[in-house]
């Protein structure tokens, strides 16, 4: 820590809190004028810099992230006893804060080694895939995988990442004209597609609702040398589909394994946005931070994808400030809209986050939350919104609406054909997602010492005072560059990334 840093960052000049760089005990110096703490305020927790008066709005970042339910005094600990959450009510403006892309003229753009696969795109990563259609084939998609991964199988091709067993827990008892069917075969469909990887298998059992037929058929997928499909019952069981699989597999090889890296237009590459376990750090290093790395991968030519719709909730005026037509915020209003009616005939609200250790973090309210989050997105103009697991395909600054639980949030989005993901973390996430890269950026110094193992890049340094947020994502968008060329996360040195395939359930399981 740099000792000549006040041990409070102030974020706004409107703001009525302060966020601790360290722990300040009661009576300590806050560093914020000649403020002495009142309480303790754990590290990247909030200390009231002005009178507050019970019923008043809070504002952090310059903008309100609740309402005070009691007096607060100069210097008091400012959190879950005596800040509560307030409707998301905002006036908005729509395509008014539109800058100035200044895009890198396409001489100077920077390029990374990837997989061409022609019209689909540029993989990072060169698997084989085995998509299970419903959860009865989940057992047998593993069994395979492991042969190959485990046992030998891929021995002498080592051009080849691996065998990615996608299964899940859905597929049959729910109706083929219902939202969560769509969902499920929009999400299948997109990671068949995908360009990390170089071949797929997909399985079915047989009796399932979802078919594997119609959703060739439906999307216009047509067997080939890079995509196969089988189904248990029609092999005559476990062991005869396994044997199968196998054979097919090993006819793929050779051809998946001839791929070799080429230099990629960064139009060709596709980062997922996305942040989990956050705390009071998160809204003010490693977001702005990749927000700002994600600036960089659109002015070369790239798309970044932001997520989490409910954890934009209470943040989504500053988006459709950004939005390039009234069409494109409209659309984003109308998912938020979704989402109240979607929780409300739950019995649930939107108003239910933030986590457990969101709050032991320092976060109070999801108004708080959304307004750090949306840094992941920096600057650029909002180019368009997508509904979950649709295929991006315009360039620049999107948003998918997806669920804010991380597994199913970067599902959507490699299903959109996010071929890298950006994962920043206050209380340290871990999950890999195959197949595309996940690379784990730390909020905070300490956690990032704690868990050097999962973390790929440290962001701590701007809260220390150490480094700006522009150096910090700069750093990010070289790491970026160097992970689509094949540097291995630390998620893929260890193997991470098997479980993560979560497709979003909608609706009835009957």
């Amino acid at each position: 820590m740099n000792e000549f840093v006040s041990p409070v960052i102030v974020l706004n000049a409107l703001d009525d809190v302060a966020v601790a760089r360290r722990s300040i005990p009661a009576g300590g110096p806050t560093g914020y004028r000649d403020l002495l703490a009142r309480d303790l305020i754990g590290r990247g927790h909030k200390v009231a810099i002005k009178p507050i008066a019970a019923g008043h709005e809070v504002r952090k970042y310059g903008q309100i992230i609740g309402l005070a339910t009691q007096d607060i005094a100069p210097g008091a600990h400012v959190h879950l006893h005596n800040l509560s959450m307030l409707p998301s009510e905002h006036e908005h403006q729509f395509c008014v804060d539109i800058e100035e892309t200044g895009m890198v003229p396409l001489a100077e753009r920077r390029t990374f080694m990837g997989y061409d696969r022609g019209l689909g795109g540029a993989g990072t990563r060169n698997f084989i895939g085995i998509i299970s259609s419903v959860n009865c084939s989940a057992t047998v998609s593993r069994y395979i995988a492991d042969y190959f991964n485990r046992l030998g199988g891929l021995d002498g091709f080592d051009h080849i990442d691996g065998v990615v067993a996608l299964t899940h827990s859905t597929g049959c008892a729910l109706n083929n004209k219902s939202e969560g069917y769509r969902l499920l075969i929009r999400t299948i469909q997109g990671y068949a597609r995908h360009p990390n990887f170089g071949g797929i298998l997909m399985i079915g059992l047989g009796c399932e609702t979802n078919q594997i037929g119609p959703i060739l058929e439906h999307y216009k997928m047509e067997e080939g040398d890079r995509l196969r499909t089988m189904t248990i019952q029609q092999h005559g069981g476990t062991k005869k589909t396994i044997d199968a699989a196998i054979a097919i597999i090993k006819d793929m090889l050779p051809v998946v394994d001839a791929a070799r890296r080429t230099p990629q237009p960064l139009s060709k590459l596709k980062l997922a946005l996305e942040c989990g376990g956050s705390d009071g750090y998160s809204g003010i290093s490693a977001n702005p931070a990749l927000g700002h790395a994600s600036d960089l991968i659109v002015r070369h030519g790239g798309t970044t994808v932001l997520a989490e719709t409910p954890e934009i909730y209470g943040a989504e005026h500053l988006l459709t400030r950004r939005a390039v037509t009234p069409a494109v915020a409209q659309k984003l209003l109308d998912r938020i809209d979704w989402w109240r009616d979607y929780t409300a005939r739950n019995g649930d609200e939107l108003n239910n986050n933030p986590s457990h250790g969101n709050k032991q973090g320092g976060l109070t309210t999801i108004l708080e939350k959304s307004l750090g989050a949306v840094a992941k997105g920096g600057s650029m103009p909002l180019k368009a919104v997508y509904e979950f697991a649709e295929t991006v395909t315009e360039p620049g600054f999107v948003f998918m609406d997806t669920p804010g639980y991380d597994p199913v949030a970067v599902t959507g989005q490699v299903a959109g054909g996010c071929n890298v993901i950006c994962f920043t973390t206050g209380r340290g996430s871990v999950s890999g997602f195959k197949p595309s890269p996940c690379i784990k950026i730390a909020t905070n110094t300490d956690m990032y010492e704690h868990m050097r193992e999962d973390m790929d890049l440290n962001c701590g340094g701007i809260v220390t005072g150490d480094e700006t947020i522009e150096q910090s994502g700069e750093r990010i968008f070289e790491h970026i560059l160097a992970v689509a060329s094949g540097q291995k996360t630390l998620s893929e040195i260890y193997d991470y990334g098997d479980n993560e395939f979560v497709p979003w359930q909608v609706g009835a399981v009957t």
